[in-house]
């Protein structure tokens, strides 16, 4: 147990059990990017928590975080707008579901629109 150890246990509840072995919840294993092909991405339009301001959300991606910020990156670039990626979503700010639709189609992806 080095001296940094205890930082990534904190808010860990007491085990009674002498068994018990911690296990760290960033394991350092990422998920591999499954190919365009056998991802099933929905694209939707939110606007709740935003202030009524619309955002496009694509969601469902499976990979790599690094990846999914590629991805991110050029959907914010093509659409000229601005956005962000967390928690395995995009978010592009303004209402782009159409045409992010269509871009995720022609990348080889199979996307959907999801909502109203």
């Amino acid at each position: 147990m080095t001296n940094n150890d205890w930082k990534s246990r904190l808010n860990v509840v007491y085990s009674t059990n002498p068994d018990y072995q911690y296990e760290a919840a960033n394991g350092g294993e990422e998920q591999q990017t499954l190919p365009p092909r056998q991802q099933n991405l929905t694209v939707c339009i939110d606007k709740k928590q935003r202030n009524g301001k619309k955002v496009t959300l694509v969601k469902g991606f499976v990979g790599t975080a690094e990846d999914l910020k590629t991805l991110g990156k050029e959907l914010k670039t093509k659409c000229s707008a601005g956005g962000s990626t967390k928690d395995g979503e995009i978010i592009i700010q303004g209402d782009f579901c159409s045409k992010i639709l269509e871009l995720l189609i022609k990348a080889g992806y199979k996307a959907k629109r999801s909502g109203s």
